[in-house]
């Protein structure tokens, strides 16, 4: 397969510009003959590794950008306007060069006879498995733009509820960031100053000076060794949580830091819930939902926790029973829900319901704990000042008594 760019005439002797990948350029001949248009001028422009160069730019395109793209597209298409068309009316909207181009394919695409999904698929960085399958399984079902408005409303409280935990992480790591950036350069500058005057002084200093000015000297003395074992460690720090092992030893830590590790299970049980009631909901059959919500997980021990579900729906067992027995990564209400939902013949309704429960109570724990958060780090401040401060003071007092 290649990539040809071309210019076209179409029915109007309007010209219009194009990139195609075909086998040869007679296939665009022949495209351009069945829309009744003629060839203006025709070239190669790249092999089909060109698709992964345009994917990884595409994989650049932003969540809400997506998120717009599924609303905005299912209301179009319930309105009644064709998919080509609605896909049209959008990139000349898109002010974002990279979106645009990918609607521009995307539009090519389906014109020229794939699905949308099979459009979307073409794309793996830009669109997930998920939104690929439930815009497959409206199409199959012949009601495309409730998938759409299913996927969108999913992606948005996904990405609503992860923006909300990062927020208020993020603070105070960038608080005690700051406060340790400081502490190295009272060490490095200030203190050897008041180090000079303490010698000079004559006087005994106590334990706690004697500490500060000990680790003044060793910084300024091996500056350039700290800064580089510094850079080092967090460049390693990086490349291993890269790697298998490290994700996964975060992934287990996570679960059981105090407080946190609670947020982090109804986190991934609002998620988990969520995703498969938007793909049960869209008739994706449950096995195929449980493939694709394995795939959207990120903590491994969620994933084999799904993973083990699939395989107990296959054997004929209850998914609640499964849910029951990983009470240590999902709530008990969350197996019992699933139980009720299986009596009732609503899993969907029941996963759903869970979902908003536990994205209700994430909410409200990130706010407390935000709350909880401000005056903690103002009486950490306050230690680190009261420390330092008493530090560089009690030699004073030593001379006091001295004298």
């Amino acid at each position: 397969m290649t990539l040809y760019k071309y210019k076209a005439k179409d029915k109007e002797r309007k010209i219009y510009e194009r990139t195609l990948e075909v086998k040869n350029r007679f296939d665009i001949y022949n495209i351009i003959r069945e829309e009744g248009g003629s060839i203006v001028s025709i070239q190669e422009v790249k092999s089909l590794t060109a698709l992964t160069f345009l994917d990884n730019i595409f994989s650049g395109i932003k969540t809400h950008q997506k998120i717009t793209f599924a609303k905005n597209l299912g209301l179009m298409i319930k309105a009644g306007l064709p998919v080509t068309r609605a896909l049209s009316v959008m990139s000349r909207q898109s002010k974002s060069k990279p979106f645009k181009k990918l609607l521009i394919e995307l539009e090519m695409d389906v014109s020229h006879g794939k699905t949308l999904s099979e459009s979307l698929g073409r794309w793996p960085k830009a669109f997930s498995h998920l939104f690929v399958s439930m815009i497959k399984a409206g199409e199959e079902s012949g009601n495309v733009s409730g998938s759409l408005n299913i996927v969108a409303s999913q992606m948005e409280k996904s990405y609503l509820l992860t923006k909300k935990v990062r927020g208020a992480l993020i603070y105070p790591a960038v608080i005690i960031s700051v406060m340790i950036i400081l502490a190295v350069l009272l060490l490095i500058f200030m203190v050897p100053t008041l180090t000079a005057t303490f010698e000079g002084l004559g006087v005994p200093l106590p334990l706690a000076t004697r500490v500060l000015i000990y680790l003044s000297n060793f910084f300024v003395q091996h500056t350039l060794a700290v800064v580089t074992g510094v850079i080092f460690l967090i460049i390693s720090s990086i490349l291993f949580l890269r790697t298998k092992m490290g994700r996964n030893l975060v992934d287990v830590v996570s679960i059981r830091i105090p407080v946190i590790g609670e947020m982090v299970k109804e986190f991934e049980s609002a998620r988990t819930t969520r995703t498969l009631s938007s793909l049960l909901s869209s008739g994706v059959e449950i096995v195929v939902a449980l493939d694709i919500a394995v795939s959207v997980l990120q903590n491994h021990l969620y994933k084999d926790a799904l993973t083990r579900v699939r395989t107990a729906i296959e054997k004929g067992e209850s998914m609640s029973a499964v849910f029951l027995e990983y009470e240590n990564l999902y709530p008990l209400f969350v197996g019992e829900m699933v139980a009720v939902g299986e009596e009732t013949g609503k899993i969907s309704e029941m996963l759903m319901g869970v979902a908003t429960y536990y994205e209700e109570e994430v909410d409200q724990k990130t706010k407390d704990l935000s709350t909880i958060i401000e005056p903690v780090l103002m009486i950490i401040i306050g230690i680190g000042v009261g420390i330092f401060a008493i530090s560089m003071l009690a030699p004073t007092y030593s001379l006091v008594d001295y004298i």
